[in-house]
């Protein structure tokens, strides 16, 4: 056992545990769900049943009944396109800056469905793995890399599992391949982060890491692209845990996303050039420089 360890996807699936058993509450997937705010996935291994074929909550079919319509305040003009008179006593909705965003289905969802990935699931002692039917080295980078890092958005397993973690293993082989990749990397990235789950841009944060650090000169092709990234960096960069004089227990988790963001902003001002500085000081004005003194 000694010198084994849970690899970093692995880490993810043993938190949502954890928090199932602290929170006593129950898995939070069917909730979420529910909500939206992640994809519901198909209604059989065959594919969606039929609008009309679906059964509801309580089992049976739905029956086709004619549309009621209802009366809106504001005359027939706003009733016909579906406007609602705004009540001048609420008070204003909430910017929500923090608040999720739905998330929706991936690309990585669908291939893995489909069966076009070369990864399956290695169920081991100490956490699973990734199989790999081929060697990493022989994959294309420029096919298999994007749709890997599209799918660091999901939370459902096992398409989170085996997008984190086989994201981990192609940058670690990865080399002098990744580099060209890179344009085709921001959209992905951005579309995780601005989902605004903590939980997400903390993986994302993680991944965003070991990229810069996988090779040479990717620091530095990341910064034109800094205003596709780092506007949410810039909202969540004072989201810090505020405990008091406790004591964190989670440090090693890295789980604090204001600590995140700033070590992987330092990262990238590091590893960014020159003009890392100014680019990464223009999206977000409080940043501090770490080399700069």
């Amino acid at each position: 056992m000694a010198g084994k360890t849970v690899a970093p996807a692995g880490m993810l699936f043993l938190e949502d545990k954890l928090r199932e058993i602290c929170d006593r509450s129950g898995p939070k997937t069917k909730t979420e769900k529910h909500r939206g705010l992640i994809p519901k996935g198909a209604d059989s291994p065959f594919g969606d049943f039929p609008a009309d074929c679906r059964p509801s909550k309580s089992g049976t079919l739905p029956t086709r009944t004619a549309k009621n319509f209802s009366k809106e305040v504001g005359g027939t003009f706003t009733t016909k396109v579906g406007l609602k008179m705004e009540d001048a006593s609420k008070p204003p909705q909430a910017a929500g800056a923090f608040h999720r965003r739905q998330i929706t289905p991936s690309e990585f969802r669908r291939f893995y469905d489909r069966g076009d990935l070369p990864i399956q699931v290695l169920h081991a002692s100490i956490g699973n793995k990734i199989s790999w039917k081929v060697d990493i080295e022989k994959l294309d980078y420029h096919h298999y890399l994007p749709i890997f890092f599209d799918g660091l958005r999901e939370k459902e397993d096992p398409y989170r599992f085996l997008a984190v973690q086989g994201t981990y293993d192609m940058l670690e082989k990865g080399g002098s391949k990744i580099l060209p990749v890179i344009p085709q990397l921001i959209i992905p990235i951005k579309t995780a982060l601005n989902t605004r789950d903590p939980d997400v841009i903390a993986t994302t944060l993680k991944i965003c890491q070991v990229l810069v650090l996988s090779g040479e000169m990717i620091g530095e092709a990341l910064v034109p692209y800094y205003r596709q990234i780092l506007p949410v960096f810039n909202i969540f960069k004072s989201r810090n845990i505020n405990i008091g004089d406790s004591i964190d227990y989670s440090q090693r988790k890295r789980q604090n996303l204001g600590d995140l963001i700033e070590e992987t902003l330092e990262i990238f001002e590091i590893h960014g050039g020159e003009d890392a500085f100014i680019n990464i000081k223009y999206m977000i004005p409080t940043y501090e420089s770490c080399v700069l003194t």
